[in-house]
């Protein structure tokens, strides 16, 4: 029988640990699945695919799960969209996230848009760490990927986090033969005259997106080599908090770069992430459909020690390997933007 404290649910000392002996201690949070770009490689073709608001968790229902899953060993959150700076109360959002007892590391994911007029907000709310997501140094390029000409914009909202003291500030590229292949060293090169961290990430085909075409997949160990030319690529250890990027340094280079081998050589043994949806399903690998359901039981009244139980079922059903890297690889078709991949 668990007992109240202080107005919570008594949880036993358990920790979410799967059956290959992987501790998931990192949840990314989707809090919204609508967005303000339109990215080839996200958007689906179906614009009725959009949650209806009230299927969309509230703030305060995603700060319950937070602190269940932080008393079970949640540690490092990551919130991300769609594109989160446009939900509607988002800063006190945050500012209640930074706050839960048992997080060392709260980040955030956002496109850049919005980031230049609300980095003071971010901060403010404890934020210290964000991933902009950025493809393209070429603003006609720009306009093609996303649909917007608001490449100006989001490389000031990135110097403005620069010079709010954000850091680490990664920059994620999603590699994409014949669009911006041949700008990867140009782009690699920005982390000899800046601190950033430039992550190269493989795309993956998930949902119906634009660009499902697997002729299209630019792998890692392809950029690596083009990049190159730039110097040797130096090992960087990683830190306990780290992401499934391999780290390398440029000699004399301020800031990194990274590589996210998601199909080239997948981190799947090693992976110790959950995702919550947008919608209130508990995912344990950003590349299967199989979800648990926490926004029912939530919304129904059920106990902490009862959610708890939720995340414990989803952590039992988490596959050995993603679906890419089967004998038959099978596409998924939940929606990237409401996932919070």
């Amino acid at each position: 029988m668990y007992k109240r404290n202080d107005g919570l649910i008594k949880l036993p000392n358990l920790q979410l640990i799967d059956k290959y002996d992987r501790r998931l201690n990192y949840l990314r949070i989707s809090i919204t699945d609508r967005c303000n770009l339109r990215c080839t490689y996200c958007v689906s073709d179906d614009l009725h695919q959009r949650l209806p608001h009230k299927e969309i968790l509230r703030h305060e229902e995603i700060l319950r799960l937070v602190r269940i899953g932080a008393r079970l060993g949640i540690s490092k959150v990551r919130i991300t969209g769609g594109e989160p700076l446009i939900r509607k109360g988002v800063y006190d959002f945050l500012s209640e996230l930074t706050k839960i007892k048992g997080l060392a590391d709260v980040s955030l994911t956002t496109n850049g848009i919005l980031l230049r007029d609300n980095i003071e907000k971010i901060k403010s709310a404890g934020i210290k760490r964000i991933n902009v997501s950025m493809d393209t140094l070429s603003r006609q390029k720009y306009k093609n990927i996303t649909g917007h000409d608001m490449f100006d914009q989001v490389w000031e909202g990135i110097e403005s986090a620069q010079r709010e003291g954000f850091n680490p500030i990664k920059i994620n590229v999603v590699a994409l033969n014949g669009i911006n292949d041949d700008e990867l060293t140009d782009i690699a090169e920005l982390s000899f005259s800046y601190p950033f961290h430039i992550r190269f990430i493989e795309y993956m085909p998930i949902g119906t997106s634009h660009i499902n075409n697997t002729g299209k997949h630019l792998l890692a160990p392809e950029i690596q080599e083009r990049i190159k030319v730039l110097g040797e690529l130096i090992p960087v250890e990683k830190g306990i908090n780290d992401g499934p990027a391999e780290r390398y340094k440029f000699k004399g280079a301020q800031g990194e770069i990274g590589f996210i081998h998601a199909l080239s050589k997948h981190f799947c043994n090693e992976c110790n992430r959950l995702r919550l949806t947008a919608s209130g399903k508990l995912r344990a690998c950003l590349l299967s459909d199989s979800e648990e359901d926490l926004k029912g039981p939530l919304r129904r009244g059920c106990l902490d020690s009862e959610l708890a139980d939720v995340f414990l079922r989803a952590v039992s059903h988490k596959p050995h390997d993603h679906n890419l890297v089967c004998n038959q690889p099978v596409m998924v078709a939940g929606r990237m933007s409401a996932i919070g991949g």
